[in-house]
Parts: structure tokens; C-alpha cells; sequence
């Protein structure tokens, strides 16, 4: 298994946003249960995004689950700058 840290940044539409993020909550919180999702949230201030930690089998799981994100499909993602990520230290690094 594979870990990734995304960074999105969000289109500047708060009112879409705000329309569609109880969707994307609900989806990340799906794959939080189904083990995919490690930790997910936005940042404080400053411009709108959010760090997702997701483990899966290889980068092309990691595309589906970021596909299915209802922001993804909703095109309220400016940018998602992707990085696998190896936790050396902590509990991610424990049971990984």
C-alpha cells in the first residue's frame, strides 16, 4: 500500500462550495471506513483548500477515490498537487 499527502485548492466559489461539501464530507468520510482515508480537512486561512492523507494499492487507486470526490465532479478543484508520501514516524507509520 501506498500513502499519498494531496493538496487541493479550491475555485474561488464559496457559495458552491459550501453547497457541495456536505457530498464531499460524506464521500471522504466513506473512505475514512473503508480504511483509504487517513486524515482529511481544510487548511486555516488563507486561500481555500485541504490536505487529504489516503492510502491505496497504487497510484491509479488513488486517482479513482480522487475522481469520486463529489468537488472533483463538481469541478470546484482548481488544482491537486499529489506526493507519495512515506510516514517514518507516528501512529500512520505504525500500522502502515
Amino acid at each position: 500500500m501506498a500513502v499519498y499527502a494531496v493538496q487541493y485548492t479550491y475555485v474561488n466559489d464559496p457559495a458552491a462550495l459550501d453547497a457541495v461539501r456536505p457530498e464531499h464530507r460524506a464521500y471522504l468520510q466513506g473512505l475514512a471506513e473503508q480504511g483509504v482515508a487517513l486524515g482529511t480537512g481544510p487548511y486555516v486561512g488563507g486561500a481555500a483548500g485541504a490536505l487529504l492523507v489516503l492510502r491505496t494499492a497504487d497510484r491509479a487507486g488513488l486517482d479513482e477515490a480522487l475522481a469520486g470526490d463529489p468537488f472533483a465532479r463538481h469541478a470546484l478543484i482548481a488544482d491537486a498537487a499529489v506526493r507519495e508520501w512515506n510516514p517514518v514516524i507516528g501512529p500512520w507509520a505504525a500500522g502502515l
